[in-house]
């Protein structure tokens, strides 16, 4: 082979281990992720679907679920239409700690002065 030839070779195998590692191997990861999350969906989960319907599930099958997503109203759904579970409300009441809480009490006056000018 000349030497061209074989520096050209080296180059287009590098390219492709680059997209390897850059586009393939990061899909692969998160597809892996959204299928475990999908498995552990258990009953009583609260989900928003990727259509944003917020809901709590009622019943599970292998490829369907039951949400009910008000009070006596339930829908049936694929299990992959669900976009996330959502946290327990608790762990949104508790506070931050670093620079997100100053940060979210510095607004929290700001705000509540510009309330007491508008009265």
């Amino acid at each position: 082979m000349p030497q061209g030839a074989s520096s050209s070779f080296i180059w287009l195998l590098l390219f492709f281990a680059l997209m390897y590692f850059l586009m393939i191997r990061p899909q692969q990861k998160q597809k892996k992720q959204r299928q475990e999350l999908l498995n552990n969906l258990e009953k009583g989960d609260k989900v928003v679907t990727i259509g944003g319907i917020h809901g709590t599930i009622t019943s599970l099958d292998d490829e369907t679920m039951v949400l009910e997503i008000a009070p006596n109203v339930r829908i049936t759904m694929q299990r992959s239409a669900v976009g996330f579970v959502k946290v327990d409300d608790d762990d949104d009441k508790q506070p931050k700690k670093g620079k997100d809480n100053k940060k979210a009490k510095d607004n929290g006056n700001k705000d509540g002065e510009q309330a007491d000018k508008r009265e």
